[in-house]
């Protein structure tokens, strides 16, 4: 007999959308996010970790506007590979333009070359140096604001801007190679008065002896004077002692009147003006050009040599002056010996300087033999100090010297 059921074998009819959506269990629940890692109780306030730009975004208070960030910061991470930081920067230097820089220098020449000002100026100028401002085309104004620093040698010695002076020459030794070779010169005679000599009034006994290495070197590096040498410096003198006493004025004068009646006379030769029609040739020939500027590097060469011999004859004074402290005295006797067996480098009137400091090395040595000071004081031991002092004493041992005390200790300390 057949089943009475109709549908049986027949797959169960498909539900509608709408009940077969509401009929369809929920998704389970994701699992929940293991929770952070609890940051140590130890670890600085200082070293926390980067924010992420997640967090970020999370933290923000308009979620459009973190979805904004997030997808301005995407590519941008991305494109590094990287978290971008934050930081915070000063800006350390100015970019000023060329014309800015010359007129710093020239403000600061105006007033370097004033003892009581010096200080101030020179910090001014080390800061131009460190800024890189001295470059080809300031190399000129930098120079001029050196030689108005060295416009009094015997400034830079001075106790209250000797530290100064030092500084500045040593960092503007820095850029000497923008320097041409005149310069280069002039430069090197500026550093025996601001820092070679200088460092004789240190106490460190290093730089002492350094700084002597340094003049020995100096001397032996300079040619022998001549005849030449004398003549120039004797009429440097002599030119120096006029102008003291006023002659230069009315050489000057004399000089103006004569060139005035010269003018004069050229131009009464050719009162209608035909030698400008004719056709000229050159007054001076190349040369003689050459030669006009051969004679002043010469002179120029001359001079610097000149100046190059003060400045040592300065160091070897200032050396001398510090024969008082012990330890100096066997570093000034070599540097002293050395100049005189250099004396002929020199001109008549520094050889004369020269042998007098020679003298007074030798004198004073012959006294250190003797057990004399360079004070004059006599040098004595521990023992015949003691032994000066007991003699003047009344003392009695054991009572067998005497009672009284009227025996002397020289018959135990001699």
């Amino acid at each position: 007999m057949a089943s009475d059921d109709l549908f049986e074998g027949l797959p169960p009819p498909a539900a509608p959308a709408g009940e077969d959506r509401a009929a369809s269990p929920a998704p389970p629940p994701p699992p929940p996010e293991a929770p952070a890692p609890r940051r140590s109780a130890l670890k600085s306030a200082l070293k926390r970790d980067k924010p992420s730009p997640s967090s970020a975004a999370t933290s923000s208070s308009s979620p459009a506007a973190a979805a904004a960030a997030a997808s301005v910061a995407a590519p941008d991470v991305a494109a590094e590979g990287r978290v971008p930081e934050k930081r915070l920067r000063f800006k350390t230097t100015v970019d000023a333009s060329e014309m800015q820089i010359i007129e710093a220098m020239q403000k600061i020449t105006s007033h370097i070359g004033n003892p009581s000002k010096f200080s101030k100026a020179s910090k001014l100028a080390l800061q131009l140096i460190e800024a890189g401002s001295v470059k080809p085309e300031t190399i000129g104004h930098f120079f001029g604001l050196l030689e108005a620093a060295m416009s009094s040698p015997g400034a830079c010695n001075e106790p209250s801007v000797r530290a100064d002076y030092q500084a500045l020459f040593s960092a503007a030794e820095g850029v000497t190679e923008r320097f041409n070779q005149q310069q280069k010169n002039q430069f090197d005679v500026w550093m025996l008065h601001a820092v070679v000599a200088n460092d004789l009034c240190t106490d460190d006994s290093f730089v002492f002896s350094k700084a002597v290495g340094k003049i020995k070197d100096a001397i032996s590096a300079l040619p022998v004077a001549t005849l030449d040498d004398d003549n120039d410096e004797a009429a440097a003198l002599a030119a120096l002692a006029e102008s003291q006493s006023g002659t230069t004025e009315n050489k000057a004068a004399d000089s103006n009147t004569n060139a005035a009646a010269s003018n004069s006379g050229e131009e009464s030769s050719d009162p209608f003006g035909l030698d400008d029609l004719l056709e000229h040739k050159p007054k001076k020939s190349d040369k003689a050009a050459e030669a006009l500027n051969r004679q002043a590097g010469e002179e120029e060469s001359r001079r610097l040599l000149g100046s190059r011999r003060e400045a040592l004859l300065k160091c070897l004074e200032m050396a001398a002056r510090r024969y008082r402290i012990p330890w100096t005295q066997t570093t000034i006797d070599i540097l002293g010996r050395h100049a005189y067996d250099s004396v002929g480098r020199f001109t008549a009137r520094q050889r004369e300087a020269v042998e007098k400091l020679w003298n007074s090395i030798k004198e004073q040595q012959i006294r250190r033999k003797h057990g004399k000071s360079a004070s004059g004081k006599l040098d004595v031991n521990a023992f015949e100090r003691l032994q000066e002092k007991y003699s003047h004493e009344k003392i009695s041992i054991r009572r067998a010297v005497g009672g009284t005390g009227d025996r002397r200790a020289t018959q135990w300390l001699g």
